[in-house]
C-alpha cells in the first residue's frame, strides 16, 4: 500500500475554503500555524502570482512564509490582500 503526504494546498480551491482555513489558523493564536496556513494558501494560489500581487519578490515570499519567517505587518497585509481576504479583530 502506498501513502502520500497530506497537502492542504490541494484542497484550497475556493475563496470560502481559503477564508475558513485562515480563520481557523488565526483562532489558534499560534504564529507558526498561521505562517504554515498562509504558506498553504500561497502555494494553492501559486507563489509567483502571489508574490507579484503582494508586491514582493518570490524569494522574499518564500522566506516570509518559511519555517523561520517573520514578516512585517505591511507584508502580511499585502499577502492577505493578494489572497483576497482581510484581517479583522473582535473582542
Amino acid at each position: 500500500m502506498t501513502t502520500t503526504e497530506f497537502d492542504a494546498a490541494e484542497y484550497l480551491d475556493s475563496s470560502d475554503m481559503i477564508a475558513t482555513y485562515l480563520k481557523a489558523a488565526f483562532e489558534e493564536n499560534d504564529a507558526a500555524l498561521i505562517r504554515t496556513a498562509l504558506n498553504d494558501v500561497a502555494r494553492a494560489k501559486g507563489m509567483t502570482a502571489m508574490a507579484a500581487e503582494s508586491k514582493i519578490t518570490r524569494q522574499a515570499l518564500y522566506k516570509a512564509l518559511g519555517p523561520n519567517g517573520n514578516m512585517t505587518l505591511e507584508t502580511l497585509l499585502n499577502v492577505l490582500r493578494a489572497m483576497g481576504v482581510r484581517l479583522s479583530v473582535s473582542g
